[in-house]
């Protein structure tokens, strides 16, 4: 029996999938129509590749990492078939729930696509672990990474996912106190307590470009200090910061892309962000010879510098229109697997580097 990081993987990005599926979460309310009735309905006239592709491809993954958590936790392989059994029943509750939001529309074909999805990416798994491709990749693991260290692979590999949702500045993950400010203003709005929320004397400036140059620096200096704590080797460290770079300039650019189009795919990568990325990958060359707990604590204080400054900085027209993209339009499946991922990358990364500054039986 293994300890998988599949699990992890898995429990993060089923709760990312109920996001998605029930988002906007918003005036919920019984339209008369049985939860299951989707599943007697006329099968749909008109269907899109874009639908067929999302809906399939949404669930591969999902399928893929709860069949291989089962493989690596020791199940019997005629009991692994039960993992996208699993996931097919919260595709139909979420499709279930989906009648008593008048925004979302539930389709039995968008269950039997997830369905299909699911299986895909339990076969997936049960095609590399029979070949041998996952015990090499935990040998590859065990060379590369420290022990203990399942969730700092879990942090690295979601953060490109965060990177995906588009952001007033570029790799500026955690840009959530506007948006906290706002929904704390709904829920308080003509009652008693509205009194008591902080109002600003002014309004919040778009960022200088200085200060931008040092966000987008911190932003790749981040997660390049974060994998250091996994990774000791001097040599190593510095293919970590070569693959980090090369992450968030290509998936920015797919975000870009996604969002405005393919000719406006390199439209972030401005002056200031350019200058950011050579330094943020400047310092964390510099930092390679440094031990894991230093990297730990710069890793600390520089999240604690970069979300100061991010948050200080406002959502600028064209961003705005962007999420609406996002959040109203064709992306609306993707919201909340980026957008989450992005909102709370940087927390979850302060909490899980405090943990490992206290961990004891660590050695450097």
């Amino acid at each position: 029996m293994h300890k998988s990081t599949a699990w992890p993987l898995a429990a993060l990005y089923a709760a990312l999938v109920v996001y998605a599926s029930l988002f906007p979460f918003v005036e919920w309310r019984d339209q008369g129509i049985a939860s299951w009735e989707f599943l007697l309905a006329p099968t749909p006239r008109y269907w899109t590749g874009f639908d067929v592709a999302v809906n399939v491809a949404g669930y591969v993954p999902l399928g893929g990492l709860v069949a291989l958590g089962a493989l690596r936790s020791g199940w019997r392989r005629s009991s692994v078939w039960w993992a996208p059994v699993g996931v097919m029943l919260l595709s139909l509750c979420m499709e279930g729930l989906q009648s008593y939001l008048p925004s979302r529309v539930p389709s039995r074909e968008d269950f039997l696509l997830n369905a299909a999805g699911a299986w895909v990416g339990a076969l997936a798994a049960f095609v590399l672990q029979k070949a041998g491709a996952i015990d090499r990749w935990n040998q590859l693991r065990s060379r590369w990474f420290v022990p203990h260290s399942r969730g700092g692979i879990v942090l690295l590999s979601t953060w490109p996912v965060g990177l995906l949702f588009p952001a007033s500045v570029p790799l500026g993950l955690g840009q959530v106190v506007t948006r906290l400010e706002a929904l704390l203003q709904s829920y308080v709005e003509d009652s008693s307590f509205e009194a008591w929320l902080p109002v600003r004397d002014t309004e919040l400036l778009p960022l200088a470009p200085g200060t931008e140059l040092l966000c987008v620096a911190l932003g790749l200096l981040i997660p390049c200090l974060l994998g250091f704590c996994v990774v000791r080797p001097v040599w190593r460290r510095m293919v970590v910061v070569g693959v980090t770079t090369g992450s968030a300039i290509l998936v920015s650019a797919l975000s870009a892309a996604l969002s405005w189009g393919p000719l406006h795919a390199w439209a972030w990568l401005d002056v200031p962000a350019q200058i950011g990325l050579f330094t943020g990958a400047s310092l964390a060359l510099l930092f390679v010879f440094a031990s894991w707990r230093a990297s730990a604590a710069l890793a600390l204080l520089s999240l604690g510098v970069y979300l100061s400054l991010l948050n200080q900085a406002p959502e600028s027209p064209y961003f705005a229109q962007t999420l609406l993209l996002w959040e109203q339009g064709r992306f609306i499946r993707f919201n909340g697997l980026a957008q989450w991922v992005g909102w709370l990358w940087p927390y979850v990364a302060s909490v899980y580097l405090l943990g490992q500054i206290g961990r004891r039986d660590a050695k450097n």
